[in-house]
């Protein structure tokens, strides 16, 4: 009995040992490591262009994640982080394509239409870093930053790495983020308005959306 006591006491701590480690892991990430990536992307400035994927829009109202990513890159372009922007997404989920909306929304904020650019391939986040990648390089884009949200930030990290891309991440800093004043804006989204239109859920099976999500459309040059 008191084994027994002794494994469900030490099951317990463990339990609560895990916890706490899974807790502090999301706040350094969320909170400490965005501060410290756009502390070292301050001194590197100014980018060339940030690359900001795109997020579905139905045509309406914007959500709070895509007025986010959009003021984020916003705030950077002002500041002298980012010469150039890039919105990368295509119409996966509905048909407004993503890189479009978010270039209307870019343009009513104030960012000079010559410094937007869209690239509108993409179907999955890594498609997003790939392809805008390319276009930068396109461009003649040197510098490239990925301006996104924590959380899409650290699952993008990998894949930096994976594909040998020059590319330094520059998430958002929620702190600054909170500070700032977000008003809705309006905008004409039939512009972003895609015709003959198929949904993602249609084309693809989840097995091969989760197998695209990791690259698998993606062919690295050597």
């Amino acid at each position: 009995m008191k084994r027994r006591k002794k494994l469900l006491l030490l099951f317990f701590t463990l339990s609560l040992s895990a916890g706490f480690f899974t807790q502090l892991h999301f706040y350094y990430n969320t909170f400490l490591k965005p501060v410290q990536l756009y502390a070292a992307a301050a001194k590197e400035k100014p980018f060339d262009a940030i690359i900001v994927p795109g997020i579905p829009s139905d045509g309406g109202k914007w959500g709070f994640i895509m007025k986010w990513r959009i003021y984020w890159s916003v705030y950077l372009y002002r500041n002298g982080i980012a010469k150039n922007i890039i919105y990368s997404g295509g119409a996966v989920y509905t048909p407004y394509t993503e890189a479009v909306i978010m270039a209307l929304y870019a343009e009513k904020l104030g960012i000079p239409k010559e410094h937007i650019f869209i690239e509108t391939k993409a179907e999955h986040t890594t498609e997003n870093l790939y392809y805008s990648y390319q276009l930068a390089k396109e461009k003649k884009f040197n510098s490239i930053g990925f301006a996104t949200d924590p959380f899409q930030a650290m699952k993008i990290r990998p894949y930096i790495k994976k594909f040998r891309l020059d590319v330094s991440l520059i998430p958002m800093v929620i702190s600054k983020v909170w500070k700032m004043e977000m008003a809705d804006q309006d905008i004409e989204s039939y512009k972003a308005y895609k015709l003959h239109f198929i949904s993602i859920r249609e084309r693809e099976t989840e097995e091969e959306q989760d197998f695209y999500s990791r690259g698998g459309r993606i062919r690295i040059q050597d």
